[in-house]
């Protein structure tokens, strides 16, 4: 395979460069936001200008061209580019974090992964019961259609789960397989009413051979040593995957929430009432509701860099997170949607019927927080459950923490 150089970024960019770069992104994005809902998919524009910034190399191994910085500054560029549009963020964050993700697998996986380019991206799916896999020699050979692939109109390989059907002398088994794009198709049904330039389509295989090194077991994502370890040793790939996979998309949440009350203040602030003239900057329950929803964002925001900050220390400091610590991360990663989606519902609420517009951003904001609310890792009840499990002394039920 024909080999490209990387996309020409300077060398020695600064956290804070790329934190500002994100925030300049942010009002293009929305500006882009209708014509990219009307497409179902992120222009290719727009990826192109995220690969020029240099964001998504924030996780990246260095030997790759990667920056290999902490997984907090990820989840601050996501928020700051879901201030300018939900989808483009979700994708972002989907993409971004699999270019960390597959820093974990093996070092033959990577260089085939990124012999093209190290701008290759990689989409997913990890709904391990969608797909089925058997043991062959040398691999495994693999089916299934898998939903949700948020990105793969701009991926070139593919990150599926899938069960592993027992035979002799094998147990049953997860693990996670990477394909090129020749070995699977996108199944174009994402007509939806959230976060609908994702193109988070179903992606399908037919029966496709996968070696073994271009598979993964989920239980080395548990924290500490991968088998990606040997050619990447920074802390940053011995993080807990499955604990923290929340805040790989929470931060989106945050943004949305983030941009949604700044764009009312702005308005509100010369808005009059329709039918009286008055001023609604002046109205105490405005106030009120704005207060509650601005106290909603910022704790959010803090429990987020709390948690993000912790699990980066207790990784270079070559330990593991506690299993407390872990499912308070799953607790806290759906929370901190939870309290973001509460702030836009005040906030659609205090805008009235305006909010109903097509042309006015906060019906965008609302739809697109609750498709967030609807992801699986920060669904609040199943992760509420498995925190108060551990808490009062019972099993967790999730093997893969």
């Amino acid at each position: 395979m024909e080999k490209t150089t990387p996309t020409d970024i300077s060398p020695g960019v600064t956290p804070e460069a790329l934190l500002q770069r994100a925030r300049d992104m942010a009002p293009i994005l929305l500006q882009r936001a209708k014509d990219a809902e009307d497409a179902r998919r992120i222009p290719d524009e727009t990826m192109r200008e995220i690969h020029d910034a240099g964001l998504m190399r924030v996780m990246q191994p260095r030997r790759f061209g990667g920056y290999e910085y902490d997984f907090g500054l990820f989840v601050k560029i996501a928020a700051e580019l879901a201030r300018g549009c939900g989808s483009s963020s979700w994708v972002y964050s989907n993409l971004a974090s699999h270019q960390w993700m597959v820093g974990m697998w093996c070092g033959e996986a990577q260089d085939e992964v990124w012999a093209r380019s190290p701008d290759e991206c990689v989409c997913s799916s990890l709904a391990f019961p969608a797909g089925k896999a058997t043991r062959v020699e040398g691999g495994y050979r693999i089916r299934g259609q898998w939903p949700f692939s948020s990105g793969i109109d701009n991926s070139r390989w593919a990150m599926l789960a899938a069960v592993v059907e027992e035979d002799a002398g094998h147990p049953q088994e997860h693990r996670v397989f990477l394909l090129p794009e020749a070995d699977y198709e996108a199944v174009d049904n994402w007509f939806v009413t959230g976060l609908s330039a994702t193109g988070s389509k179903d992606v399908k295989v037919e029966d496709k051979f996968v070696a073994e090194h271009m598979t993964v077991s989920p239980l080395d994502w548990r924290g500490g040593d991968s088998p990606g370890s040997p050619v990447n040793p920074s802390a940053l790939f011995k993080l807990p995957v499955i604990s923290i996979f929340p805040y790989c998309i929470s931060g989106v949440s945050l943004g949305i929430a983030q941009g949604a009350l700044d764009r009312y203040v702005a308005h509100t602030r010369k808005r009059v009432s329709t039918y009286t003239g008055a001023k609604v900057a002046q109205f105490s329950n405005v106030h009120i509701s704005l207060a509650e929803a601005g106290a909603l964002i910022e704790a959010a925001e803090r429990m987020m860099d709390y948690d993000c900050a912790e699990v980066t220390r207790i990784a270079d400091e070559g330990g593991t997170p506690t299993l407390d610590q872990k499912v308070r991360y799953r607790r806290n990663g759906a929370y901190t949607t939870t309290l973001c989606v509460r702030a836009v519902d005040i906030l659609f609420s205090l805008t009235g019927g305006a909010a109903l517009f097509e042309n006015n951003p906060i019906q965008r904001s609302f739809r697109d927080i609750h498709a967030c609310k609807a992801h699986i890792a920060l669904a609040w009840e199943p992760a509420a459950s498995l925190y108060g499990r551990v808490a009062l002394g019972l099993p967790a039920d999730s093997p893969l923490l």
